[in-house]
């Protein structure tokens, strides 16, 4: 009798809409792409398109990384034939044309069309096995629909069920039933998804900062930080004026905003407005963010809503204490309210300062504030979080794998 071999472990996809790009969902799955390779998986990271030549984030080596798209400047050269040059202008008709099985409310519809939709559906039919984790609305339900041929399906959901369109939460309802797992960030949405989705396996793993291992903040700095894409979901609008209401009282302090996006322009009119040239500061994207976090002696988060907020964490591990708006989700499945930060009432500029003021006066009370929040972001550390994703694509695998065994022994039994 010989021992039984271990199986090999799966190889595992991460799909991302665009991998080379800043946002929070990138930066996430990057950790957790990390994570696995480093304890000796296969795994691959597939962006639907691509628009820029670099990772913006770390990533391991050994991480595979592969282009369904690349819309790059140069990237794709027009064929020469007749029935080549038809084809060329086909792909030109599809690129204009819209995506057939995207909701117009999904958050990233204008992302996709026709000829991005088509080669995903490609790609996704062509796989047999290992594991494929999609990780945005669209690509799940992509994913729903074609990924049938044997890949081990999961869908990650980055955002409370309520906060998608009401035509995003129909798709959700009909498609995400067939997944193996669907994956979210917090109880509260877990509790949501399974209610909507009764009969679905949804389970709750939160995303895992890069380190536990930060320079801790200083409170006694007069800096405050926000970090985020400067698009109307973090607020920097309401943030920009409450902030205005302080600077007569601490104008000393100052309140740094890092990131890129669209409403720059808006944000620094914002400033020029209130006269704040000298108090608050568009600092623009950075590779070193952690070197900025420990400069300053409190976090701002003034999100309309969130998912799992990880630059929020990621700045409790630096000893940093929390002003947050109670949006929904996220911050309060975090935060403990008087204890490692400070919730408000969402969207109110005016509790949002008078929380500000509370900290910028007390040096005694960041501090304190800071140790708890150390404490709170241990939990999300990547040894608490990786075994977790380790656990669970293990058992779908041997749940796949023990399931094709019975089918083909129960078959040899009939024949």
């Amino acid at each position: 009798m010989t021992d039984r071999q271990p199986r090999p472990l799966p190889h595992v996809r991460y799909l991302l809409l665009h991998a080379y790009g800043r946002g929070g969902t990138i930066r996430t799955v990057m950790n957790q792409a990390n994570s696995l390779v480093a304890a000796g998986w296969s795994v691959e990271i597939v962006t639907a398109v691509r628009r820029r030549d670099d990772i913006q984030f770390p990533l391991d080596d050994r991480v595979k990384v592969s282009t369904v798209v690349d819309m790059r400047e140069g990237a794709y050269t027009p064929p020469s034939g007749l029935v080549a040059r038809w084809r060329d202008r086909k792909r030109g008709d599809l690129l204009e044309a819209p995506a057939r099985y995207i909701p117009k409310g999904e958050f990233g519809y204008r992302y996709f069309n026709r000829y991005v939709e088509d080669r995903l559906i490609a790609y996704m039919r062509s796989l047999t096995s290992g594991i494929l984790v999609t990780t945005r609305p669209a690509l799940n339900f992509l994913s729903a629909e074609h990924a049938t041929g044997g890949v081990v399906r999961i869908a990650q959901e980055h955002m409370n069920l309520g906060t998608h369109k009401r035509d995003v939460q129909q798709r959700i309802q009909e498609t995400y039933p067939r997944f193996a797992t669907v994956a979210v960030l917090t109880e509260r949405d877990r509790d949501e998804y399974a209610e909507l989705l009764p009969g679905t396996r949804v389970i709750r793993i939160p995303n895992a900062v890069h380190s536990l291992d930060q320079v801790p903040a200083d409170p006694t700095s007069k800096i405050a930080v926000a970090a985020g894409r400067l698009f109307p979901q973090k607020g920097f609008d309401m943030l920009i004026p409450a902030w205005a209401k302080l600077v007569e009282t601490y104008p000393d302090w100052q309140l740094r905003i890092y990131g890129s996006g669209e409403k720059k322009s808006e944000l620094r009119n914002l400033i020029e407005e209130h006269h704040l040239y000298n108090h608050v500061f568009l600092m623009g994207h950075t590779d070193r963010l952690d070197d900025e976090l420990a400069k300053a002696s409190f976090y701002v988060l003034s999100s309309r809503f969130e998912g799992l907020p990880m630059v929020m964490i990621e700045a409790m591990s630096h000893a940093l204490p929390v002003v947050s708006f109670d949006c929904p989700t996220g911050p309060s499945d975090v935060l403990t309210h008087g204890v490692d930060g400070l919730l408000v009432a969402p969207e109110d500029p005016d509790a949002l300062a008078d929380a500000m003021a509370k900290l910028m006066a007390d040096e005694v009370l960041r501090a304190d504030m800071g140790v708890a929040a150390v404490l709170t972001a241990a939990s999300y550390g990547p040894d608490a979080v990786h075994h977790r994703w380790e656990s669970l694509f293990t058992s779908l695998h041997e749940q796949r794998h023990g399931a094709t065994a019975a089918a083909v022994a129960t078959k040899g039994t009939h024949a």
